[in-house]
This record gives structure tokens, C-alpha cells and sequence, in this order.
């Protein structure tokens, strides 16, 4: 499979960049964003570029693709519900919208979190915003969409997060992080998890469009013990 990959540069996303590259069924992958993954490998090429919310510079580079993994993201600390929309919801509909008018018989995985609100009306603002996005990107016409929603994550294969307090945390905490990720499944995964899920979910299909951390476990360990 060809795969777009957007946010490689964050937590989610470098996890999921070195499952692509380690994968036999990926042939080539295609960081889209800002800023370059800081990455070589035969099977990665590079689109950088500044306005994701118009892709009409760069749109011939990006037909041909079996699957986009959307990793990009922001936290919402901080951010009023304007701001945290026009990233979280305007961004991502702008890059979907385009590539299922490319790509139709493409894959789209989407990684939000868990406690996204499909309902849209919670108290939530974050919550409200991925809601809203999810059941939009479910109404293009994609071959598949699939819903990431993990819990808690630890890095693996020296996955950073970018933002320095948040990765001060994840420091602080990585023997909790990784005792979680073994012995609490229903609230935990891995970066590298993660990554093998959506090839396997690109592959051979999901069990349903919404996976939290136990659905995303399953699917990576279903994926490993494939011929």
C-alpha cells in the first residue's frame, strides 16, 4: 500500500512513520505538513507545505495513495472553542475533502481520543470538536474511515512528544506507562500499536469505524500474526 501521512513529526505520528517504514505491505509513504519529518528512508519522500488548508499547489503529488493516516493534532489547553475548531475540524476537513476527491478508493484513519463526543453537545469543547469532525469525515465518500480513539499511549522506539512539559510527564511517568500498557488494555496502547493497527486496518479491514485502546491492541496483535 501507498500511504499519506499527516503530523509525523508529533508523538502519534513518529510511531506510526516507523511502523510504515518497518512494514513489508507499505510500499511508500508520503509525509504531508509543515515542516519535514526529520526522517530518511528509500520508501519516505517529503511534501512540505505551509497552507493545509489549500492543497491545490501540491495536489498532483498526492493522487495514487491507498490510505491517509491523519496524526495531526493539538492540544486544547489553552485554546478557545474558535481556535480549537479551525485546527482540529476546518484543517482536517480541508486535507480529507481533497484527497477523497483524488483518492476515492482510499483508506482514511483519523486518531482522536478517547472520550470524543459523537453526540456534539457535551460540556466538553475538545470532546465536542472531534466529535463533530469524526461524523463528518463518516460522511465522505472514502472506501473506509476509521475512528482511532487510544487512551493513554507510551512511546516506543524513541518516540518523543514534541511540547516539553508534556514530554517532562511522559519521562516522569514511563515505568507506569509501560506497566499500564501491559496489564490495562481497555486503557492503554503504544505508539507502536498504534501504527501497526492502521496498516492492518488499511489491509484487512477493521472490526468498526470507532476503535478505542482495546480495539486498536486487538487489531496491532491480529495484524503481527498474519502470514
Amino acid at each position: 500500500m501507498k500511504v499519506i501521512l499527516l503530523g509525523a513529526s508529533g508523538m502519534v505520528g513518529q510511531g506510526v512513520l516507523i511502523e510504515c517504514l518497518r512494514d513489508p505491505r507499505v510500499e511508500r509513504v508520503l509525509s504531508l505538513g509543515r515542516s519535514p519529518s526529520g526522517r530518511q528512508d528509500p520508501k519516505l519522500s517529503e511534501q512540505v507545505h505551509a497552507d493545509l488548508y489549500d492543497l491545490s499547489a501540491v495536489e498532483e503529488s498526492l493522487r495514487g495513495y491507498d490510505a491517509c493516516f491523519y496524526c495531526l493534532g493539538v492540544s486544547s489547553v489553552g485554546m478557545n472553542e474558535t481556535d480549537y475548531t479551525r485546527i482540529s475540524y476546518d484543517m482536517t476537513m480541508a486535507v480529507a475533502e481533497t484527497l477523497v476527491r483524488l483518492n476515492p478508493g482510499m483508506t482514511f484513519i483519523y486518531v482522536t481520543g478517547a472520550g470524543t463526543d459523537s453526540s456534539e453537545q457535551g460540556r466538553s469543547m475538545w470532546a465536542r470538536v472531534k466529535g463533530r469532525t469524526e461524523n463528518a469525515l463518516l460522511r465522505l465518500p472514502f472506501k473506509a474511515v476509521y475512528l482511532f480513539r487510544p487512551g493513554g499511549i507510551q512511546p516506543l522506539h524513541g518516540v518523543r512528544p514534541k511540547v516539553g512539559w508534556i514530554r517532562a510527564i511522559y519521562t516522569a511517568t514511563a515505568p507506569l506507562l509501560s506497566f499500564l500498557a501491559k496489564h490495562a488494555p481497555g486503557a492503554m496502547t503504544t505508539s507502536e500499536r498504534i501504527g501497526q493497527a492502521m496498516i492492518d486496518a488499511t489491509a484487512s479491514g477493521g472490526p468498526s469505524r470507532i476503535l478505542e485502546s482495546r480495539d486498536i491492541n486487538r487489531e496491532a496483535l491480529q495484524g503481527s500474526s498474519r502470514p
